[in-house]
């Protein structure tokens, strides 16, 4: 069990991360992450909530009516089992998707960033996904296996990208680049 995890600067990475060929297929699965069934959006922290916020009227124009509605009556977060998250909507989509001309979800959030908008990407969970961030004393990344994503197993597989390389970006921006180059080094890849 313990040579299924590797600990780099007090951070335990399970090694599915490491292992496992992941890269999104968005014209497979039409960004299912977003719009999964579930009670539960995605996991939020509270400066994340206060950025959301500051930056809340210029993400709206992203968003469909009917969410922008939602926000505006009920707000666009929630606490569940003592866990910041998301509003969903219908227990299915994040409060924040916008479907694409190919019918694609997509984050109002990370498009207002785009094009300039805001100065907040999105939540670092869904930057990470499919890597969930758990706590033991400490951070411990997880890979995080959803059916949804199959098609993302089989494009990470056909041109060799790790879950690690496909989340590299998010990674650099929750533990910092320094971090990443740590870890790719302790398994003997070059920097």
């Amino acid at each position: 069990m313990l040579n299924k995890f590797i600990e780099i600067e007090d951070v335990i990475v399970n090694k599915e991360i490491i292992n496992t060929k992941f890269t999104c297929d968005l014209e497979v699965c039409k960004g299912a992450c977003c719009t999964m069934k579930s009670e539960f959006g995605a996991p939020l922290a509270n400066y994340e909530i206060e950025e959301i916020n500051r930056n809340l009227e210029n993400i709206k124009k992203y968003l469909p009516e009917v969410h922008v509605k939602v926000i505006e009556e009920n707000g666009f977060w929630e606490s569940k089992h003592d866990q910041l998250m998301t509003r969903s909507m219908n227990k299915r989509e994040c409060v924040f998707v916008y479907y694409d001309e190919k019918k694609i979800a997509k984050c109002g959030i990370e498009a207002a960033y785009n094009n300039g908008d805001s100065d907040f990407l999105k939540p670092i969970s869904c930057h990470l996904f499919p890597i969930r961030v758990d706590s033991f004393g400490g951070p411990a990344l997880r890979f995080e296996e959803y059916s949804e994503c199959d098609c993302a197993l089989i494009k990470g597989a056909e041109i060799n990208v790790s879950t690690l390389d496909f989340c590299k970006d998010a990674l650099h921006r929750l533990l910092g680049k320094k971090w990443f180059e740590n870890l790719k080094e302790f398994l003997g890849e070059t920097k």
